[in-house]
Parts: structure tokens; C-alpha cells; sequence
């Protein structure tokens, strides 16, 4: 049955992560119940959720996604309607971290290694998911344009980006001066670099420059989109350029950029 699961969401056009997640999921959830597809019932899969929620500690998100892993088979697959009744858990609603321009430029001024200060440029700079990023090719970026190409991003849609213009001297510097060439921007050898080491990459320098925040990858996105908005950016172009297929999931930005409310007048101060 995994097997056919797979086989199905590749048919449906399903990113490779997502395949491997939904994977990961239905086979640890066949363990836990120790049944065959066929004989599954929803109080196997309320088992489950509250295992995942009580003894394992996940996070609502991380729940939800176990969740919809199940579904898929259960109920888009085999029609079981398994989950018709069954209540998610609630998600948190957390506010993106987002960093300040100081801290943009002490992370990018300590590191030393041209492909690491080009790549944590690149996230911040085009608001890059890192998963989009790592994977960026060479053929997909156009320079005398300042613009890029994502080939199947998030939920497998195409993209344009945009590049600054004071990046180029440096990617142009950067592909020259470069040992092995790759059809990736951020290779390691022939292959692109993994989102981990992108992580550790940016953790780290997070670290050397002191700052005290818990600083990934999508910091960065979140920070190009939130200094957007606070320079007066339309917020359905920062959509366009984030590629989020909701408004609403942009504007959560609305509700981090301090500078903005910063403009507001209170009321009693014109009294």
C-alpha cells in the first residue's frame, strides 16, 4: 500500500519532499497500530494523534501534517472518510522572526567564505524559501535582467524572483573564481548543497555575530518581506514575489513590522 501511495502522488505532480514525508508518516503510523490498510478505523487514527500529541510532544503543525498524510491515504486513496468528524488540532499562531536591518548586515559582514555570504545574500535579498534557493541553477538566473526562475517551487508552481543589483558583481565573481563548475549555483562537488547544511551555515553565522535570536533559513525570507512592506512595497506584490498562493498567509507581515506601527499617532498625543 505504500508503494501505491507513492506511485499516486507521484502521478499528481507531488514534490519529492512531500513524497517522502507522507511516506514517513503512513509507515510509522502502520507500526503503531500494527494493522493492515484495510482494517484501519478512526478510533486507530484519534489513537494516533493523541500518541503523536501526549507521549511524543509534537507540535500542533507537526501533528496536522501527520494528519494529512493519513488523510491522503485513508480518505483521497481508499474513501474510507476516516477523518469526517475528527478535529485537528489548533495550530499556534506565531508571528515570523524577523530580523533587523542591523542585524542583516552583522550577519552578513562576519562570514568570510564567498559561497556562504553569497548564498545568505541570496535568501535575503530575493526571499528565497531555502529549499528553492540551494537549488537554484545557473541557467535559471538572468543577470542583465536582475531576475531569476524557480522551477517547481512550493505546491510545484514556477516562479520569477528578483536579483539586486548589487549582487551581481558578486555572483559573476563568485561563478568565475569557483573551482568545479556545477549546474547548481551552491554546489558541493556536482550536487546542490542541502537545505541542512544552508541551515547550519546561517545558524552559525547567526551565532559568530552575536546575535541572540534563534536564526534559520526563513528568517531571512521573513525579513525581506516584512523590510518590504515597511519601504511601502504593495502587499500583493510581496505575495507574488514570496509565491504564496493565499493573501492571508502574506499578511502576517502586517502584524512583525514594527516600523509601521511606529508611524501610527496614538491618540493622546493629540490631546
Amino acid at each position: 500500500m505504500i508503494e501505491k501511495l507513492q506511485t499516486e502522488l507521484k502521478i499528481r505532480g507531488f514534490s519529492k519532499q512531500t513524497i517522502n514525508s507522507y511516506t514517513f508518516h503512513n509507515t510509522n503510523f502502520l507500526e503503531f497500530i500494527d494493522k493492515k490498510p484495510e482494517d484501519v478505523l478512526k478510533d486507530d487514527i484519534k489513537a494516533y494523534m493523541a500518541h503523536l500529541m501526549s507521549e511524543r510532544g509534537l507540535k500542533p503543525s507537526s501533528v496536522s501534517l501527520a494528519m494529512s498524510s493519513l488523510r491522503f491515504l485513508y480518505d483521497e486513496m481508499l474513501g474510507k472518510g476516516l477523518f469526517v468528524g475528527i478535529k485537528m488540532p489548533k495550530l499556534e499562531k506565531k508571528l515570523p522572526m524577523v530580523l533587523t536591518k542591523a542585524e542583516i548586515k552583522q550577519l552578513i559582514e562576519i562570514i568570510d567564505n564567498p559561497k556562504h555570504k553569497l548564498l545568505v545574500k541570496m535568501l535575503y535579498s530575493s526571499g528565497l524559501r531555502v529549499s528553492e534557493c540551494v537549488n537554484l541553477k545557473v541557467k535559471h538566473l538572468d543577470l542583465e535582467d536582475k531576475f531569476g526562475f524557480v522551477k517547481a517551487g512550493k505546491g510545484n508552481k514556477d516562479r520569477n524572483f528578483i536579483i539586486s543589483g548589487d549582487l551581481i558583481p558578486t555572483i559573476n565573481s563568485y561563478l568565475n573564481e569557483r573551482k568545479n563548475e556545477s549546474k547548481y549555483l551552491f554546489n558541493v562537488k556536482d550536487k546542490a548543497l542541502s537545505t541542512r547544511q544552508a541551515q547550519r551555515i546561517v545558524g552559525d553565522a547567526a551565532k559568530k555575530a552575536g546575535i541572540k535570536k534563534r536564526v534559520f533559513c526563513h528568517a531571512l525570507r521573513s525579513s525581506f518581506a516584512t523590510h518590504l512592506l515597511e519601504s511601502g512595497t504593495d502587499i500583493r506584490i510581496i505575495q507574488e514575489l514570496l509565491g504564496h498562493a493565499n493573501l492571508a498567509t502574506t499578511q502576517r507581515y502586517t502584524q512583525v513590522s514594527k516600523e509601521q506601527l511606529r508611524k501610527v499617532r496614538s491618540p493622546l498625543d493629540d490631546l
